[in-house]
């Protein structure tokens, strides 16, 4: 007995392929047990099959065993075995049936009564779908008794599932399986589900929530709605806030399928779903202009932005597309996590600074690069703010030498990622990157008559989950106990995902005529310290104050930061206008003329080569419409 529970467990743990090709062998037997079967019945005797009958039996699961393949029967994971899966059994027993009918029929075999086909159709089901029902059942009490067997029996946390559709119970089976955590309850919104029970969980209206939250001791809510609109999921994690919950969300379906499920792959909320942000559909012409057929170059190509933009360029189907970075590893990690796309387009990743004029007008010459999007800058404001002289070396004159290398290789298109921190800045970072679209905008005005090159410029806010974002920190900072630190009360700021910027960055380079800046619709601002009290609350825990002495965590406030600004803007004027997408606008803005920049430029590389901090800043105080200082130079060096 033990020596077979040692079989039976090595078979559990060998790989997919192996497991479908048992399942297909045995499969193959029953299918001809089952035909032997229905003329033993058809007879009411123990059927020996005469020699001209032979084919017969071998023809009947050369055709099953395609058919249960082409149904999915080999895909589905047995464990996770629902009505879903009995109904595609039922539905492929009856087409094969017919298929072997059909055959044997035309053929004119002697002795095969036509009742022979229907039995043979239900004892094959009773048979098949049986054998999988017995073989889940006895999987899922094996997986029980090993984690019996190798852990102290424990109660399981209690959670609440929100959401009975049927990504909700394909949750529930799967959390049943692992064995780790205890669903004990359905929410949903539908009043036709009310008191039904599923796999033995009843399903609740939300009213009652609270009540089942103290019954069971529940601290975690599981949100099963993969495919509701962002607006329904804001909605639903906002009436969850007062509850003292941990609210997370479904891990990908196809974990749930391959058995993987854990607690550890259960997510915890997209804080995109806080925003409650629908993403407009894309115009597929903006999206391929600049990118399908043509080589497309990305500098800081390892960045948050620069990442994302490859990620979607290169299912665009350029001819090539050239990963440019300065940080090794942030370019070895995006060109691994490409090349596991498997798609056959060329990358090529290439170590160098944007300062590098030569090296970037080399790499555009070699590979015949038809489109530039530079996202490479340095952003952290208050780190730019120490390190100024970088800062303005690398957003400005970074940006002013790969255009020149654009305009020398005859680049089709330029495309700036620019900040909404460029709109009357207060601070280093966001003059340099006004004064970078200053230059490509002079350049645009200016340019040569053999010049082809056309710059445009996007200007948008803040991304979640960029290198510097907010969220991450409060996550962090939630992990461990706390304080949620917040500069000021009053502070707002826009927010958009990042797929949704990078893919609005796309169509937005795609309508520029030469010197465009166009901003993004990035909806409405958010305070940052509701952002911080509603993850406080959906990680479970309490805001503490002096009301809510009791309370987990407490959010601290540490003052605005060097050039910080409690609100920023999109627009330096109010001259915008619409453009072919909804949520991109065209800004025209004042214009400084090349002849003039020339100089400015001169007098700002005399400043960074003296690491002259108080010129340096001067300069960009006179040049810079908006530009106000928040306090004294901050450099190190300074």
């Amino acid at each position: 007995m033990v020596l077979f529970r040692k079989i039976l467990d090595e078979l559990l743990s060998s790989p997919r392929a192996v497991k479908r090709l048992i399942t297909a062998t045995a499969d193959f037997a029953v299918v001809i047990f089952s035909l032997w079967s229905a003329f033993s019945l058809r007879h009411g005797e123990f059927y020996l099959p005469p020699q001209h009958q032979w084919w017969v039996f071998l023809l009947a699961p050369v055709i099953a065993i395609p058919v249960f393949m082409r149904f999915g029967l080999y895909r589905a994971i047995i464990r996770y075995l629902g009505m879903q899966a009995i109904w595609t059994i039922i539905n492929a027993t009856a087409l094969f049936t017919i298929i072997f009918a059909v055959i044997v029929l035309i053929s004119g075999v002697e002795g095969v009564p036509r009742t022979v086909y229907g039995i043979n159709g239900l004892v094959l089901l009773i048979l098949a779908g049986g054998s999988r029902l017995l073989a889940r059942w006895w999987i899922s009490q094996r997986h029980s008794v090993n984690r019996a067997e190798g852990m102290e029996r424990k109660p399981l946390p209690a959670v609440i599932i929100y959401g009975a559709g049927s990504s909700g119970i394909q949750l529930a089976s799967a959390l049943k399986v692992s064995n780790q955590l205890n669903p004990v309850a359905f929410i949903d919104d539908n009043e036709t589900l009310k008191e039904q029970h599923i796999n033995g969980i009843t399903i609740h209206p939300f009213h009652q929530l609270s009540y089942l939250i103290d019954k069971y001791n529940v601290r975690d809510i599981l949100l099963a709605m993969p495919s509701a609109a962002k607006s329904r999921r804001s909605e639903i994690i906002r009436l969850l806030e007062p509850y003292s919950v941990h609210v997370r969300t479904l891990p990908d379906l196809m974990d749930i399928a391959e058995g993987k499920i854990e607690v550890s792959d259960i997510q915890e909320v997209d804080i995109a779903d806080l925003l409650g942000r629908e993403q407009v559909e894309p115009i597929s012409q903006l999206l391929t202009a600049n990118i399908t057929g043509k080589s497309v170059f990305v500098t800081g190509a390892g960045g948050s932005i620069g990442s994302e933009l490859c990620r979607q360029i290169i299912k665009l189907e350029p001819t090539s597309l050239v990963l440019y970075e300065l940080n090794e590893f942030a370019l070895y990690a995006i060109e691994k996590e490409l090349n596991g796309y498997g798609l056959q387009i060329p990358l090529i990743s290439v170590l160098g600074t944007v300062l590098d004029q030569p090296r970037v007008e080399a790499i555009c010459q070699r590979f015949q690069v038809n489109t530039i999007y530079h996202t490479a800058a340095y952003k952290h404001v208050p780190l730019v703010e120490k390190n100024m002289t970088e800062g303005v070396r690398n957003n400005v004159f970074g940006t002013l030498r790969c255009a020149q290398a654009a305009i020398a290789s005859a680049v089709e298109t330029f495309v700036l990622i620019s900040t909404d921190k460029a709109v009357r800045p207060t601070n280093t970072m966001g003059a340099s990157k006004r004064f970078a679209e200053l230059v490509l905008q002079a350049l645009a005005e200016d340019r040569p008559q053999n010049c082809s090159t056309r710059f445009t410029m996007v200007r948008f806010g803040n991304v979640l989950g960029s290198s510097g974002s907010v969220v991450p920190l409060f996550r962090e900072q939630i992990a461990c106990g706390g304080p949620v630190t917040v500069t000021d009360e009053r502070i707002i700021r826009y927010f958009m995902t990042i797929p949704e910027a990078a893919e609005l960055v796309i169509q937005a380079g795609a309508m520029g005529q030469g010197g465009d800046v166009f901003v993004l619709d990035m909806g409405e601002p958010i305070r940052i310290v509701d952002m911080a009290r509603r993850l406080i609350h959906l990680s479970g825990f309490s805001k503490k104050d002096e009301e809510h002495p009791e309370g987990d965590i407490e959010i601290s406030y540490t003052g605005l930061r060097p050039g910080e600004k409690l609100y920023e803007e999109l627009l330096i004027g109010d001259d915008v206008s619409d453009t072919e997408h909804s949520k991109i606008m065209r800004a025209q803005e004042k214009i400084v003329q090349w002849h003039q920049l020339t100089d400015i430029l001169n007098q700002l590389d005399a400043a960074l080569e003296k690491h002259d901090c108080q010129q340096l800043q001067a300069i960009l105080l006179l040049h810079v419409d908006g530009f106000k200082l928040q306090g004294e130079v901050a450099d190190w060096l300074a």
